[in-house]
């Protein structure tokens, strides 16, 4: 199996994590607990398409449920996203709309109407005569799961900046690329979730500044799969002028995207699983969601974001290379073994992940060369080299020594190889997430800061299953971290007068966040074996 088949599986844990908040009874922030704490202030702004009424919230207002694309269903169904309807009078924004249909249970609903996004803002009006910054946070999930409401922007906002959280169609709904989809023979399918989320930045430029954001200052930034998704923008055409910065949290792990044809290929597979035949546009639009979200997505599909021919028109890795990509300032991290929240085997139970690919279980100084040739998708011959570089007796244990290669060849080192493509050309900085005592949010804390350990420090995460408190010091780390966000967002530059951050261009460097306060790091590529991956 290789590292691709291997990565779309892995997301799928995603919807274990989900799966715990309904497990656990967890209710919602901006819910009847919210509402009991205090009497909310009604507000009302206006926008192109008519007013809203919001709510005041701790440290700033909320606006939640705004429509920023007609609801993608009937014969909008896989294609790109529409102009929403306007209204008469004032509309309610205090509650969120619904997720999009996922295979797992959400808080809240879910509907293929879906195409909302939420807005967080320190204050209404511009302040000393000019917008706010604005952060538009994309969550991840592997392109399958997910949804704007599950990240609470309050504590970010309060930095002095304008948070905006959205919805995209997801999974099949999202990226199926079908020829039958194509509005022309041979035309470019698929990629539906990105063109919602151009939707929603197109949006943003239209409409912030009556949210007290300046359209001219808007930070694109995401995670996991959101990560990718900034990425995507930051390459493709249709996003040009849409956004001014850029951060990318844990998205360094799908450089090379698959092509229209490998994406079309699944996609005939895909319509025959949802009894489709006859392989045409009429019949998928007439599957309900449920038969949708359980004919085969993910675990068969190629990557999402796939090279369509027009929101995608080459792959990241070429693009970054070779300079084809937005000129924008950039900021880009890893957490210290973003793989070990997956070969551990977390939430292995309820959803077929990471864990159940590792063919030899557990991972032992026996079965370690085996696991990484089918892991990595390499031959014998370099698994040997692999396992010589990685010795299992250096390590506290095999699972954590085969974690710690598979986290250096598929999260750090493409993450560094990206600082050294985009340091020459715009500015560009790096950091490491390394506070190792993280509370844990969607799996129990386990050690070891990996793959999610970081959004808590940023947002607050109310849906999450799990709710461990901070240390004073992790406070002051939160602190510290939203505070350089808030500033890149709101000059290019996360440094500020408590907090030096050299840029990679000037010193290959990154910053590790560790708490209580952020220090720097010089020695990266070597912890890392970047140097034996291919990446000097």
């Amino acid at each position: 199996m290789t590292i691709q088949q291997r990565r779309s599986r892995l997301m799928g844990l995603w919807a274990a994590f989900t799966s715990l908040i309904l497990v656990l009874g967890l209710g919602t922030f901006g819910g009847p607990a919210e509402a009991s704490k205090r009497r909310p202030q009604r507000l009302i702004v206006t926008t192109g398409a008519g007013e809203v009424r919001g709510v005041s919230v701790d440290g700033g207002y909320a606006f939640r449920g705004l429509p920023y694309a007609a609801p993608p269903v009937g014969s909008l169904r896989w294609k790109p996203p529409r102009q929403s309807a306007d209204w008469q009078g004032i509309r309610d924004a205090t509650t969120y709309a619904p997720s999009c249909p996922q295979p797992v249970a959400t808080a809240g609903t879910q509907s293929e109407d879906c195409l909302y996004l939420n807005v967080t803002t320190p204050q209404l009006g511009s302040h000393q005569g000019r917008g706010r910054p604005v952060l538009v946070w994309i969550h991840g999930g592997g392109f399958v799961t997910g949804s704007g409401r599950d990240y609470d922007g309050r504590k970010l906002s309060a930095e002095g900046i304008v948070v905006v959280t959205i919805n995209y169609r997801l999974g099949a709904l999202g990226f199926l690329a079908h020829p039958a989809l194509a509005s022309r023979s041979g035309g470019p399918a698929g990629n539906y979730g990105l063109m919602d989320q151009q939707a929603a930045l197109n949006w943003v430029q239209e409409n912030i500044a009556a949210f007290g954001g300046d359209p001219q200052r808007v930070t694109i930034a995401g995670e996991s799969a959101g990560g990718l998704a900034v990425l995507a923008h930051l390459v493709s055409p249709g996003s040009r002028g849409l956004f001014q910065r850029a951060v990318i949290q844990s998205g360094s792990f799908g450089l090379t995207r698959q092509s229209l044809a490998e994406g079309e290929a699944f996609g005939q597979v895909f319509a025959s699983q949802a009894t489709c035949p006859e392989q045409t546009a009429a019949c998928l639009r007439s599957r309900t969601v449920d038969k949708l979200l359980h004919s085969g997505w993910p675990d068969q599909a190629p990557e999402s974001a796939i090279i369509d021919g027009k929101v995608l028109t080459q792959s990241f890795d070429t693009a970054l290379s070779q300079g084809r990509f937005a000129k924008v300032p950039i900021l880009n991290g890893t957490n210290h073994d973003e793989e070990a929240i997956f070969v551990f085997g977390l939430g292995a139970t309820v959803t077929r992940g990471a864990f159940a690919q590792i063919p030899h279980q557990p991972v032992s100084s026996a079965n370690y060369q085996q696991n990484i040739a089918s892991v990595l998708g390499v031959s014998d011959a370099r698994a040997t080299a692999i396992a010589l570089e990685y010795p299992v007796d250096a390590y506290p244990s095999p699972t954590i020594a085969f974690s710690s290669l598979v986290n250096d060849s598929q999260f750090a080192c493409p993450a560094w190889q990206m600082n050294q493509w985009t340091a020459p050309r715009v500015p560009t900085f790096a950091y490491e997430f390394n506070d190792d005592a993280a509370p844990g949010r969607f799996v129990p804390t386990i050690g070891i800061a990996t793959h999610l350990s970081e959004l808590g420090y940023l947002f607050d995460l109310p849906d999450a299953p799990f709710q461990d408190p901070f240390t004073s010091d992790q406070k002051s780390l939160a602190a510290a971290m939203r505070a350089a966000w808030a500033q890149f967002a709101r000059d290019g530059n996360p440094s500020s007068s408590a907090l030096a951050w050299p840029s990679f261009r000037v010193a290959e460097q990154a910053r590790s966040l560790v708490a209580p306060q952020p220090s720097i790091d010089s020695d990266f590529a070597t912890r890392h074996h970047c140097s034996f991956w291919g990446v000097s």
